[in-house]
């Protein structure tokens, strides 16, 4: 499943594997054994590597879309205002946020994974 919907989302983007492997930062033979379900376990870095260069979140390139929280209700804590304005005085990046909750969803998924 992964690596037809990354085979998909690198050809939407007009790369080969050549190219998304070094845009990425990523080995292409392993890019390419992902591509090919040789390889079925890749690493949550890989994972973001690859969503980052593909302009998708991670869930969208493993193909699971589940928010862990609904972006208006965000607006309507204000715990939530003040979390994300302390981390944004200690030098939290959006890019920073992004890949925290990439982590967190992988670590869920990973989590139901282990219960079914």
């Amino acid at each position: 499943m992964l690596g037809k919907r990354l085979r998909e989302l690198r050809q939407e983007k007009g790369y080969s594997i050549s190219e998304l492997a070094e845009l990425s930062g990523v080995s292409k033979s392993y890019l390419s054994y992902i591509e090919r379900d040789v390889q079925k376990n890749p690493s949550l870095q890989f994972l973001t590597k690859i969503s980052n260069t593909l302009e998708v979140d991670v869930h969208e390139l493993v193909g699971t879309r589940s928010p862990l929280i609904h972006p208006h209700e965000i607006l309507k804590d204000q715990e939530w205002h003040q979390l994300i304005n302390y981390a944004i005085k200690e030098g939290m990046s959006k890019n920073d946020f992004k890949e925290f909750i990439d982590f967190l969803r992988f670590k869920k998924s990973r989590n139901e994974n282990n219960f079914s």
